[in-house]
């Protein structure tokens, strides 16, 4: 069985909207004394309602902050995807299901303001578009990171629901924050 120790210091977590990576990352930041890096924070400006930054402003930012040598980073961002796995030492994929999914970026748009991953002072509202990339689109990513975790020969742990989450905090002593 993988440990969180066998995923050495530069850790990717990914996973489908609302399935815990901000959370999860967080936690492992504070137990391993690791730098923690939401991509959606480098992705989108600061202070807005999810507003994008240029494509070319966040691919600098991201190809910056895996060059450093130790890191927890959460967020999917596909386009960045090869040059992260190649820097990082060990992955973890979080899984839940659509439904599940879309409950989540509800309630955490709705009523959790200071959640770990949002925008510093950023606003949020519900949008559509991510409702629509919820149903769709994150539903075929689902079954593209799946493959792409059976291929990976790094060290990786795959949470496929919320009670097998629940089971990895217990068993690596995490805390969530």
């Amino acid at each position: 069985m993988t440990t969180l120790t066998d995923l050495g210091e530069r850790i990717c977590i990914m996973g489908p909207s609302g399935s815990g990576k901000s959370t999860l990352a967080v936690a492992i930041g504070h137990a391993r004394h690791l730098p923690v890096i939401h991509l959606d924070q480098l992705s989108h400006l600061p202070a807005t309602d999810w507003e994008k930054r240029p494509v070319g402003e966040f691919i600098t930012l991201h190809d910056a902050a895996i060059t450093g040598d130790r890191w927890v980073m959460e967020g999917n961002y596909t386009r960045c995807l090869p040059q992260r796995l190649e820097r990082a030492t060990g992955l973890i994929l979080l899984d839940i299901s659509t439904p599940l999914s879309l409950y989540r970026y509800f309630r955490r748009t709705l009523f959790e303001k200071n959640r770990h991953g949002a925008l510093a002072e950023g606003r949020d509202s519900i949008k559509r578009e991510m409702v629509q990339y919820i149903l769709g689109p994150a539903r075929q990513n689902r079954r593209h990171y799946a493959a792409m975790y059976q291929k990976l020969t790094l060290p990786k742990i795959l949470l496929p629901s919320p009670g097998v989450l629940r089971q990895f905090y217990r068993r690596e002593n995490l805390t969530r924050p």
